[in-house]
């Protein structure tokens, strides 16, 4: 019994590992660079509102785009890796009321075989508008 009392520590250490993504391709930087040519970064947010419909694009396995509209993107990076979102598998994000925030526990799932394929949570949200002229 003594012995889980000093290991407790440790095993809480090794759950508070960092994460650091991988850098984009630089097919995918420059898709990321197409897709925000022209918006202005906004404060990022903790939440988005899921009403209007959002048009998901993948950048990468941790890197969304939400398109709202022609002047509104907004991008996410996620925490940890979705792996399989570059290959095609659904993203099924698990939130609660109607909007989706930061923290929202998110799976990947092949289409063909239902498997899940990668586990992440949703990150800040930041809007890239058009400006006004």
């Amino acid at each position: 019994m003594r012995a889980w009392i000093w290991m407790t520590p440790l095993l809480l250490a090794g759950c508070t590992g960092s994460y650091e993504p991988k850098p984009l391709t630089p097919k995918q930087a420059a898709e990321l660079d197409k897709a925000l040519a022209g918006k202005v970064p906004g404060e990022k947010m903790s939440c988005i509102s899921r009403v209007p419909q959002t048009n998901l694009t993948v950048i990468s396995n941790n890197v969304l785009l939400y398109r709202v509209s022609r002047k509104l993107v907004y991008k996410n990076e996620l925490i940890g890796s979705c792996n399989g979102l570059t290959r095609g598998d659904i993203m099924i994000v698990r939130s609660f009321g109607s909007q989706m925030c930061r923290g929202d526990f998110t799976t990947t799932a092949s289409p063909v075989s239902g498997m899940t394929s990668g586990a992440c949570a949703l990150g800040d949200f930041i809007p890239y508008r058009t400006p006004k002229e």
